[in-house]
């Protein structure tokens, strides 16, 4: 019976059902898929010389209730095909790539068990060797090998157990008191945090309790892969008000909540407002450019005008709007560095940020800490971490519609319709089109009542097509969507039902 591989490659992971029986949805990662994986995984790594003899792969997973299982099969997999594995428990992702730079444990590769923010059954893997995490032609080149399944069988493979969240916390401990010059930096403030019944529980007992914080009324910090109280994700509404309304009634000085693998994060200051998406890029900004004054700031496509005028009015640096993806913002830093433009952070209003300093690694709970280092130094100024972001212009509204395309060549579908958009919002007095811009299109609405932008692309994945707009006027977000859809109504491949 054939398999469709290509069916759970997302991008730079993998991700696919491993429950069955929710909303009809059949199972496609399965312990026997995931056996295969590890022992391609093995192989390709041999094969690409990340290895000189037996491969050490560090094993960890987020919460989801069907990760001990698939983590034993990985586990199995690579010790079958004589790799040693390296058993991490419950861990985070960033973990993961940090369990090959750490002393401790020092593996050649790692891997995580997780599905981010999807729904409780589904899961997936990421996987990290020295030079960071896996890109696309990676992943496609393991799920080759894995469908070939040409695996020859060996007895030296072996497999221990090491605490790799200890270790990492530990590591994020000593940065915390290095750049603060304390021992109890947090000392008298009161930090509550939300994993959501993620992984992300340990960053209180393990990290912020250490450091002198009280974390008396943190929320949802023992793992539980049901998920019961609320999607661990930053971008979710109720997530979010859940960890304000948390900072509000225990009178904390700051609020932090983390995705479940621990990749994303967001805080709230101390009078319960959130400092996510665009706010979030905005006060990491700050934070790097006061310690790299020329650095460039690339972001996704979607990030607002208003923080554009902040990166580079407020901070005098230079802000790089490039496409959506953390992989492309990730690699377009990267590539900026290489031709010799300093860029010292990429980050996604998804709350994805990866720093130089870091290995450009997107790692929610090492934002955190550069976050915590500057609320222990203002403090010593009498100021708020909220003051960093003091005049970032917020739009007065913002919304997202996707428009789905029903045709069976969507791609093609859908650059045909920006193209056409691109026209005709050429010949549309008081629109401009935005240049540079390297995803999509993106245009600014000049007009009194409109006073705003829209973006349309194509989905990183689906038969989609998102639209961003934002306004700085009432209703602006409706009469910029009006004319957007009276222009799209005559495409009777796409859906644009999201418009009315």
């Amino acid at each position: 019976m054939s398999y469709n591989w290509k069916a759970i490659q997302n991008g730079s992971d993998i991700r696919g059902v491993a429950i069955e029986g929710v909303k009809g949805e059949s199972v496609n990662l399965n312990t026997e898929i995931v056996d295969k994986l590890a022992k391609a995984f093995v192989y390709w790594l041999k094969a690409n010389n990340y290895t000189a003899g037996s491969p050490k792969i560090a094993v960890g997973m987020d919460s989801r209730i069907s990760g001990p299982e698939l983590k034993e099969a990985f586990i199995k997999g690579v010790k079958d095909v004589g790799g040693i594995a390296i058993d991490c428990g419950l861990a985070s992702t960033p973990a993961m790539f940090m369990s090959i730079q750490l002393d401790d444990v020092k593996s050649d590769a790692g891997v995580m068990l997780t599905a981010s923010h999807l729904p409780f059954n589904r899961n997936g893997l990421k996987f990290f060797t020295k030079d960071g995490g896996l890109n696309k032609s990676d992943i496609s080149a393991i799920l080759k090998l894995a469908e070939g399944d040409n695996f020859v069988k060996s007895s030296e493979g072996s497999s221990y157990s090491k605490d790799l969240i200890g270790y990492y916390s530990a590591w994020l401990v000593q940065l915390i008191k290095n750049k603060t010059g304390e021992d109890k930096p947090l000392n008298s403030l009161k930090i509550v945090v939300d994993a959501g019944n993620g992984a992300g529980g340990f960053f209180a007992d393990k990290i912020l309790k250490p450091l002198g914080a009280d974390t008396n009324g943190s929320q949802f910090l023992n793992p539980d892969g049901n998920f019961p109280n609320h999607i661990p994700n930053p971008e979710d509404k109720e997530a979010m008000n859940s960890i304000c309304n948390a900072v509000i009634e225990q009178n904390a000085d700051l609020g932090i909540i983390f995705d479940t693998d621990v990749d994303r994060s967001a805080v709230v200051d101390k009078q319960g407002n959130s400092i996510n998406r665009n706010d979030l890029v905005a006060l990491a900004a700050a934070i790097v450019v006061k310690e790299h004054s020329k650095s460039t700031i690339v972001t996704d496509s979607i990030t607002s005008k208003g923080l554009t005028e902040f990166i580079e009015d407020k901070l005098n640096a230079k802000h790089h709007r490039f496409k959506r993806g953390y992989k492309n913002v990730i690699n377009e830093s990267i590539r900026l560095n290489e031709i010799g433009e300093e860029s010292w952070l990429a980050i996604e209003t998804s709350g994805h940020a990866a720093l130089k300093e870091n290995f450009f690694l997107d790692d929610g709970a090492f934002l955190v800490a550069k976050i915590l280092i500057e609320v222990s130094n203002l403090r010593k100024q009498d100021k708020l971490i909220g003051d960093l972001i003091h005049g970032l212009k917020r739009p007065i509204e913002s919304v997202e519609y996707r428009i789905r395309i029903t045709e069976s060549d969507f791609q093609e579908y859908g650059v045909k319709v920006i193209q056409d958009l691109a026209e005709f919002s050429s010949h549309k007095n008081g629109w401009t089109e935005q240049s540079p811009n390297f995803e999509g299109l993106r245009v600014n609405c000049f007009n009194s009542k409109e006073a705003g932008w829209f973006l349309l692309r194509m989905s990183l994945h689906d038969p989609v097509l998102p639209l961003n707009i934002e306004s700085d006027v009432e209703g602006g977000v409706g009469i910029i969507a009006q004319e957007l859809k009276a222009f799209l109504e005559k495409y009777k491949g796409l859906n644009i039902d999201a418009l009315s």
